[in-house]
């Protein structure tokens, strides 16, 4: 019984050892391009009506922007698809100001692109409408 329980415990410590080796090198590939300056078109949602019921466009363009002068997140979901959360650089707000009030309108972002497990967002740094 001591051996069955030797033999688990060490194949814990190994597998627990293994996985701190390995995941430094995975997180290193996931975050690759972080701070990367990037430029997207689409059309600027505020995060919660956009997640939980799919809400867009000009008919939403009202509640969206509502939504982004009350502080809700917004993102940018571009025509390929793709969704980025729109981030307020602290040091530079009026590009971050001006997404918001392009809610629910096409535009143009710009900024360093940043990804965490799950997410990718831009730090705005310009935005114009289109």
């Amino acid at each position: 019984m001591r051996h069955v329980r030797r033999t688990r415990f060490r194949s814990l410590v190994l597998g627990a050892a293994a996985t701190l080796l390995v995941l430094p090198a995975l997180a290193g590939r996931v975050h690759a391009d972080d701070g990367q300056a990037v430029t997207v078109q689409g059309e600027i949602v505020d995060m919660a009506c956009f997640m939980s019921k799919g809400s867009r466009g000009a008919s939403h363009k009202a509640c969206a922007q509502m939504c982004a002068k009350k502080g809700v997140p917004i993102g940018v979901l571009t025509d390929a698809g793709d969704l980025f959360l729109l981030l307020d650089d602290h040091n530079n707000p009026d590009p971050y100001d001006a997404a918001k009030k392009l809610a629910g309108d096409r535009a143009e972002v710009s900024g360093k692109k940043l990804s965490k497990p799950g997410v990718t967002g831009i730090l705005v740094g310009g935005v114009k409408g289109l």
